[in-house]
């Protein structure tokens, strides 16, 4: 294996224990719990690009659908996938080849990153209620209330922080050459 491959990987499962950390930042509301799963998502697609971030966020899904407690809560298995929060998870991978992909085709700024994770909160929040509506058998509505009207606000903030962290990690490691693009 090259040397820059094997670089690349161990920045990888750098990343994946970064999201599983993460994860477990749960701040409790009285309809919803708000984790840190979303942000490390936005924060590891913008400074990995769309191949090494998406196999960072593969990696994360494949550890907990396994069992290890990655998702949020200590939770892993595979009910997770299949149970009602189960389409957010799977929505993480087209998140972050998105994100990724948006990062790598502009130049890195702030405001491109903020595009890139608000387009991935917008593809994240879509998996997550159309799987929502299936496994619950909701109504249309009744998903959307549930599914993403919540999510919005808080969605939009950890977007915008994402961003910031992400483009300021990014251009620290592209300037000591930990990253090379």
């Amino acid at each position: 294996m090259k040397q820059s491959n094997l670089h690349y990987l161990i920045i990888t499962a750098l990343f994946t224990a970064f999201i599983a950390i993460f994860s477990q930042i749960i701040i409790p509301l009285p309809l919803i719990p708000i984790t840190g799963q979303t942000l490390a998502i936005g924060v590891v697609a913008t400074i990995l690009g769309k191949k090494y971030g998406t196999l960072s966020v593969l990696i994360y899904l494949i550890i907990g659908a396994v069992g290890i407690p990655v998702f949020s809560g200590m939770s892993g298995g595979f009910g997770k996938l299949f149970g009602p929060t189960g389409g957010y998870l799977i929505g993480f991978i087209p998140t972050a080849y998105v994100i990724g992909f948006f990062i790598e085709k502009t130049k890195l700024c702030f405001r491109n990153a903020l595009i890139a994770n608000l387009i991935g909160m917008c593809i994240t929040l879509l998996f997550g209620t159309i799987w929502l509506k299936v496994s619950s058998s909701l109504t249309w509505s009744a998903a959307i209330t549930a599914g993403v009207t919540p999510f919005l606000i808080v969605g939009i903030l950890k977007a915008a922080l994402a961003s910031y962290i992400a483009v300021l990690v990014r251009r620290r490691l592209l300037k000591t050459r930990f990253l090379r693009v």
